[in-house]
């Protein structure tokens, strides 16, 4: 068994990293010249263009190497086919349960990389990416109306809630064009703060600087007036930690698992929307499963005969496969917020339904083939 566990994986494996090669060599190409635009503005040279491009590698890898796993070993596997190989190996006493046994704990492997490449490099080199973009740009600019938290605390005047909005991040990783709007318990607005620069210390304690206050001490009173300060710099406390600021600032793509949990907790505590962050935590949660699907969904294309097709006719079924897979956990995620379906369930859905395909598959294959 140890020869056969040998001549698989050793054969798997060569396929996979060639086929996870081309597609980010192909992918690389083209983020390069998708930014050669750039070069030479902002003191922009060649060798940032690839820098940045490489720093996006560890992220299509995290996206595409269950694609990548699923093409490579159905071109193992048809080529093992072919050759006559697995019908050798069959008859020597590989079964369909052993089989898909010993493509499981590939496929458990395959997982673990993707899970250590999706939490652990992919997020740092997405956010060295975001620093050096943010770095020739002159600062990282949010689109629409920029990120919006929200915080609440009592203080001696009562409790007070916070509408916080940042419109992007400078270059030095600091914020930009903050404005705090503060509430009463009534939902009076009390107070707003605008500041032209901010950041956040370990503690959540906020240092803003250039700060224009506006104040309303006694909105209930027919004469009240708006007391307007300028400050140099003022210390905001706050329960807004830097990770929170982070993650609402930074793309998704720079957050781990655990971010996306912590992140989607804040806003469910502040009564906000969390039903976009739930499912993408469930989806980066079960995404390295895929790897482990595609493996299941790569075993029947073994036990189809030789003349039933090539080898080309089964990589581009493959192929085509991975591409409806990649379409259909995207369009889940969108099913599921427009229909308001549990997070975990939108994430899982194309998972089941492949793996639940190939099972069947597989089944009739070996039953009637």
């Amino acid at each position: 068994m140890k020869t056969v566990r040998r001549l698989l994986y050793r054969d798997i494996v060569a396929s996979v990293v060639f086929v996870a090669l081309a597609f980010l060599s192909l992918f690389f190409f083209i983020d390069f010249v998708d930014q050669l635009d750039g070069v030479g503005k902002h003191g922009r040279t060649a060798w940032d263009v690839v820098l940045a491009t490489a720093l996006r590698l560890p992220g299509h890898f995290y996206e595409l190497f269950p694609i990548a796993a699923l093409i490579g070993t159905i071109y193992s596997l048809a080529r093992l086919a072919q050759s006559s190989e697995f019908t050798i190996l069959r008859t020597a006493g590989l079964g369909p349960g052993r089989a898909l046994g010993l493509l499981a704990a590939l496929g458990v492997a395959f997982g673990a990389l993707t899970f250590v490449t999706g939490d652990y490099i992919a997020p740092v080199s997405e956010r060295a990416g975001v620093r050096l973009k943010a770095r020739f740009a002159g600062g990282l600019t949010l689109g629409g109306a920029g990120a919006w938290l929200k915080d609440r605390r009592s203080t001696p005047q009562g409790e007070r809630s916070y509408s916080v909005n940042v419109a992007g991040a400078s270059a030095a990783g600091g914020m930009r064009g903050v404005r705090i709007f503060e509430f009463d318990a009534d939902g009076r607005l009390v107070s707003r703060t605008q500041a032209k620069e901010g950041v956040v210390a370990d503690g959540g304690k906020w240092t803003l600087t250039d700060v224009d206050v506006a104040d309303w001490p006694g909105a209930r009173s027919p004469d009240a007036r708006v007391r307007l300060q300028h400050h140099a710099t003022l210390a905001w406390p706050s329960t807004l930690s830097a990770s929170v600021v982070a993650a609402a600032v930074l793309p998704l793509a720079t957050m781990t698992t655990v971010e996306l949990w912590r992140y989607s907790s804040h806003l469910g505590d502040q009564e906000q929307a969390t039903q976009a962050y739930e499912i993408r935590f469930w989806r980066k949660a079960l995404y390295p499963l895929a790897a482990l699907v595609m493996m299941a969904l790569a075993l029947p294309f073994a036990y189809m005969h030789a003349r039933s097709g090539g080898i080309s006719l089964k990589v581009f079924g493959g192929i085509m496969l991975g591409i409806s897979f990649v379409l259909l956990n995207n369009l889940s995620g969108h099913i599921g917020m427009l229909r308001g379906w549990t997070p975990w369930v939108a994430a899982a859905l194309p998972s089941l339904v492949y793996l639940g395909l190939s099972l069947a598959a597989f089944a009739w294959l070996v039953r009637y083939r």
